[in-house]
Order: C-alpha cells, then sequence, then structure tokens
C-alpha cells in the first residue's frame, strides 16, 4: 500500500500517511459499493478528495475546535482529523446511512472524532454540539446559505473555511452582503496546499465579527433573565 501512497500525500499525512492510504481503500471500495463515492472517482480520490480537503489544516490553529458541516463521504472532516489529531473534530451530517458511513470510519482509522446527525440550520442541533474555532464546509451550498447555517456555530473571531472551486470569486461578488448579514466579515479567497498539491484548494475564509456570542447562545443567555 505504501507504494500507492502519493508523495504530496507523505507531505501533508507525515508519519499518518497509511492511515490515509487506508481511508482511500475504504472509499475505493465500500464507499463506492454504498454510494458514496461514484467509481469515476476512484481514481482521482488522492488529489481531488483527500489532499483538496487535508491541505486546510495549514488554516486551522493548533488545538481548535473544528464542526465539519456536511460531512458526507467524510470531506473535509476525516483528511483533517488523519493530517491534524491535535484538532477537536465534528462531523455534523444529517442522512443516517452516511452517519453510519462516518462512524464506521472513525472507528476503523482510530480517529478521535465525534460523529453528529443533525443539520447545522437546526437550533437543537446548534444548542447540542455548541460553537467551535472553525467551522468547515465542503460542497454544501451556496455562500449565502452557507453563512446563515455555519456562523451560528462559529465563535466570535473564529472562521468559516469554506472549500469553493472556481467559481469562488463569483459566489463573493454575489452573497458579500449576505455574509455581512449573517454576521460575517469580509470573505477573503485564499489558496491551500500551493507548492504542495498540483492544484490547490480555493477556500473562502470568513470569519465571524459580529460581537457576542452566536445566536443560540444569546437567546439561551435571555432566558436566564
Amino acid at each position: 500500500m505504501d507504494s500507492t501512497i502519493p508523495t504530496a500525500a507523505r507531505l501533508v499525512f507525515g508519519e499518518r500517511a497509511s492511515i490515509a492510504g487506508e481511508f482511500v481503500e475504504l472509499l475505493a471500495s465500500h464507499g463506492v459499493e454504498r454510494g458514496l463515492i461514484g467509481p469515476r472517482e476512484v481514481d482521482r480520490l488522492w488529489d481531488r478528495h483527500v489532499l483538496n480537503s487535508a491541505v486546510v489544516n495549514e488554516r486551522i490553529p493548533m488545538g481548535a475546535r473544528v464542526i465539519d458541516v456536511g460531512s458526507g463521504a467524510g470531506f473535509p472532516g476525516v483528511p483533517l482529523a488523519i493530517a491534524r489529531p491535535d484538532l477537536d473534530i465534528v462531523l455534523l451530517e444529517p442522512m443516517a446511512r452516511r452517519v453510519e458511513w462516518l462512524s464506521e470510519v472513525v472507528d476503523t482509522l482510530d480517529l478521535p472524532v465525534t460523529v453528529e446527525r443533525g443539520r447545522a440550520e437546526e437550533k437543537v442541533v446548534r444548542r447540542r454540539i455548541d460553537a467551535a474555532d472553525v467551522v468547515t464546509a465542503r460542497a454544501v451550498a451556496p455562500l449565502a446559505r452557507l453563512s446563515q447555517w455555519c456562523l451560528p456555530l462559529v465563535r466570535p473571531s473564529g472562521v468559516l473555511l469554506a472549500l469553493k472551486g472556481k467559481t469562488a470569486a463569483e459566489e463573493v461578488e454575489r452573497d458579500r452582503a449576505a455574509v455581512h448579514k449573517a454576521g460575517g466579515g469580509e470573505p477573503k479567497i485564499i489558496r491551500c496546499g500551493e507548492g504542495i498539491v498540483d492544484t490547490p484548494t480555493t477556500v473562502v475564509a470568513i470569519e465571524r465579527v459580529e460581537s457576542g456570542p452566536p445566536g443560540v447562545a444569546r437567546k439561551r443567555g435571555r432566558k436566564k433573565h
């Protein structure tokens, strides 16, 4: 298996590259069988999915609490957990069959990760999982909707990292006002993995600038009076 691990993966994952290799094998077999990954994606698992997700770790502080919204087959949360065992990661996914898959992956790879079923926009979910220093999302929703769902889960001065593609600049222009309304600062387009992967990952970073704790926490605070 070691011979199949790309050089870039060894740079990103270091001594944990073999664990990333196990994840790729799970995706290529069970992931395809269960409809979590399309058969055409198997040859692109490393570059398009695993490394594309993992390089975002360079934007996450040591020991940060991270909520990965809409984890699906495990992106970007599982590669981040493999690359950065110092992180406190929660994988948030609404679909039962995907939650089952994520739980199996976490157990198989022995990752210190929590798997939660639910949607980021649900108040009961926000109360249950609390807020995080960093919230990640990959291929979940347009920036306007994503900000409404995810920014309430971000602690003040924390950041939402939305993994986007070639249309990132267009989304920022179109949805800038909605991002501000949701409590976010100026969206910034950043590239992760430059000099490591052939195609750096495009990320829209949005700091939570609204004063005070997230919306749910403020509501709870008023209940005490």
